[in-house]
């Protein structure tokens, strides 16, 4: 099988393109015109050549969640008004700016095109897509209900793009002012610190304690710096092997919950993905069971994707979500009790909305109390560690005029 690239024109006059296989270039055509009677372009693609160079895509594994939050709303619209699945894909291919998206969407709406299931075509042609959207268009599709799936993971990720973005922009400030200080920190103790010390040296003079201190910092940083920097790569490393393990895994994300202040953060961030997830699942149609076994597999704490494992589990068993999630060990009260109550009045969906919304308000205002506390406490480590170099340096300058 051959497989060739193309640009064509559907029924409706609407300019497209994508990637075909078939024996040669006459069977391409045929099948190609199956869906688009005109085919202005057919070029084979050539295997390892430097085609595959230009289509390599540079940058993160993950799909942007703004992206997959325009494409949702695309979806949802022009499904609307009438046209087909698959010409749907082609359209929104053709307008989206991501280009590993726009590469998924054409071979997916081949796929479409050639009778498979659009959620079967979106799993084989876009590994990239979060399980979350598979699963939810899957529901859709056998609902018969795909417009309002698009819609509901429209607003899901919408969503977390937005408290993604809150989250990084209350970081960036702290993040640059450390920055900031270990450069500054650098070159004073390679460059200022050594010439002090020389100084010194040549006019015979007497340190202070304080200066002795700094030098001597700086002499072992600058004589071991390899040693250092090749422990610190290698302590990384064995970390990285140890967590990766289920014990190490286990244990670093219970230590992640319980961490002052930035464990209450995590707790109420996975609160509010767990009834976010939860609810754009259930409002597509997914059963509890299938709805918390996807959202075991989405959530960001390997402890709380565990409990909520156990709880698909356990409602297999015929028990009530509530009565499930009263077992957890971390999830918070608030969560529990709601579930419950939306569990009982029928509302369970409409309920994880709410509880959704409350706890995303919560890890907001909890992050942003952080970092209003963080912002001075960086403030003074960073007086203390200016006012140490500064006195570090005058001090021996008044010696200095002494023996000059």
């Amino acid at each position: 099988m051959v497989t060739y690239q193309y640009r064509a024109v559907t029924e409706d006059g609407v300019k497209t393109r994508g990637v075909v296989q078939a024996v040669d270039e006459y069977a391409a055509v045929e099948k190609i015109k199956a869906t688009c009677p005109i085919v202005t372009k057919i070029t084979p693609v050539k295997e390892g050549g430097i085609n595959d160079i230009l289509q390599m895509e540079v940058g993160h594994s993950k799909i942007n969640t703004k992206a997959l939050s325009v494409m949702c709303s695309q979806f949802a619209i022009i499904l609307k008004s009438g046209v087909s699945i698959s010409k749907c894909m082609e359209m929104i291919a053709e307008q989206t700016q991501d280009k590993r998206l726009r590469k998924m969407l054409f071979s997916a709406a081949d796929d479409v095109a050639e009778g498979n299931s659009i959620a079967k075509s979106f799993e084989k042609n876009c590994k990239e897509l979060p399980i979350t959207f598979i699963e939810t268009v899957r529901a859709g599709e056998h609902s018969g209900t795909l417009e309002h799936s698009f819609e509901t993971l429209e607003k899901y990720y919408e969503k977390t793009y937005r408290t993604s973005q809150k989250v990084k922009r209350a970081m960036s400030y702290p993040i640059f002012v450390i920055c900031v200080a270990v450069v500054v920190l650098i070159i004073v103790m390679a460059k200022v610190v050594p010439s002090l010390a020389e100084t010194f040296v040549d006019l015979d003079g007497e340190m202070p304690g304080i200066t002795k201190v700094m030098i001597a910092m700086s002499t072992f940083f600058g004589k071991y710096w390899l040693y250092i920097i090749g422990a610190l790569i290698a302590l990384a490393v064995a970390l990285k092997i140890i967590f990766n393990t289920e014990k190490g895994r286990v244990f670093w994300h219970k230590v992640k919950l319980k961490i002052p202040v930035i464990g209450k953060i995590a707790l109420l961030n996975g609160a509010s993905q767990y009834a976010n997830t939860m609810a754009a699942l259930m409002s597509a149609g997914l059963s509890v069971h299938q709805s918390l076994d996807i959202t075991a597999k989405v959530l960001d704490n390997y402890v709380l994707s565990l409990e909520t494992s156990m709880m698909s589990g356990r409602i297999e068993e015929g028990k009530q979500l509530g009565e499930c999630m009263r077992q957890s060990k971390y999830f918070p009260k608030t969560l529990i009790e709601m579930c419950a109550i939306g569990e009982n009045t029928g509302e369970l969906d409409e309920t994880l909305v709410t509880v959704g919304s409350y706890f995303d308000n919560e890890a907001e205002h909890a992050t942003e109390k952080a970092i209003s506390k963080l912002e001075p406490t960086i403030l003074i480590v960073m007086a203390i560690f200016a006012g140490f170099i500064v006195i570090s340096i005058y001090l021996p300058m008044f010696t200095m005029y002494e023996l000059i």
